[in-house]
């Protein structure tokens, strides 16, 4: 059996650290376009902020306190790993060129499993709770006629025309601000792992050295305020439509937003209809397009 010096097994972490850090900067990821990432430092972290939207107000007499929610909206962490075994005989041979490529692909990989899962949670918005109990999107979010939350609350939906059901979903944001309509929550960042030591017993009884992946993290939302989706056609009567309401959604109290989208999010299925809609400059009739890079267009794999 050929032996494997220390030197030789430090210098091949490093270059597969180096590689997979590669991976992580050149994932071809875009979900810091529609999420926030929320540093987290606990097994669940709370967000008892979610449905005190910021904004200011004249100040007349006392302040008007808002509250932390005492059953606030909650995300706990999970647990991700990914993992390749590297054959001990393969290092002996110096025939290590097939794992480069893969070891970096599992950087990109880390990276990707962000946006996989951001879409992933975007897509479960019918189906998910919010901060305020109800799904993210809904026909009965509550709006509030006072400032502080009281009152006999005004039921207000983000989905355009709900009696559709069918047919793929397109979803427009206001992913403008520093916070996000969708969270990303990270507890522990994506990092590479090594057992190498021939003592240990998967080296001993395997021969293999391994190298995995860890993290820990979780995915959530943020504001509903942020978000519109519809399963109807996606045209210029319901793009205006969706435009229209997340504009016209207020705060408690009855103030408005000032909300404006920048996103529209689409699968590849309603790629050609987003871009006729939103980058074609002239219509048909030769008119100009009202609608020409009002938004953004953002067609992802991951909403198939």
């Amino acid at each position: 059996m050929g032996i494997i010096k220390k030197e030789l097994l430090t210098d091949l972490n490093v270059n597969f650290s180096g590689l997979f850090k590669q991976g992580l900067a050149s994932a071809p990821s875009v979900w810091k376009k529609v999420a926030t990432m929320v540093p987290s430092s606990a097994a669940t972290t709370a967000y008892g902020w979610l449905g005190r939207f910021p904004q200011l107000r004249e100040w007349v007499g006392d302040r008007v306190i808002k509250d932390m929610v005492e059953n606030a909206y909650m995300l706990p962490n999970k647990k991700f790993e990914g993992t390749v075994a590297v054959s001990r005989s393969d290092i002996e041979d110096d025939n290590l060129g097939m794992y480069s490529p893969i070891v970096q692909s599992m950087g990109e990989e880390s990276e990707l499993h962000i946006d996989r899962n951001v879409f992933a949670e975007l897509a479960l918005g019918l189906s998910e709770l919010c901060y305020d109990g109800q799904n993210f999107f809904d026909t009965d979010h509550p709006v509030y006629p006072n400032h502080d939350g009281t009152g006999v609350a005004v039921s207000t939906s983000n989905i355009i025309n709900p009696l559709v059901t069918d047919g793929p979903a397109w979803y427009l944001l206001d992913a403008s601000k520093t916070i996000k309509p969708l969270i990303y929550q990270n507890r522990s960042a994506a990092e590479l792992q090594t057992i190498s030591d021939p003592q240990n017993d998967a080296v001993f009884m395997r021969d293999e050295y391994l190298y995995g992946v860890r993290a820990r993290r979780a995915f959530g939302f943020s504001f509903w305020q942020m978000a519109v989706m519809s399963r109807d056609a996606l045209n210029e009567e319901n793009f205006n439509a969706a435009y229209q309401a997340m504009c016209s959604f207020k705060a408690d109290g009855g103030d408005p937003l000032g909300l404006r989208p920048t996103i529209l999010v689409v699968p590849p299925a309603l790629r050609a209809d987003a871009k006729a809609l939103i980058e074609v400059e002239r219509l048909a009739n030769g008119a100009s397009n009202p609608n020409y890079k009002v938004v953004e267009v953002l067609d992802t794999a991951w909403l198939a």
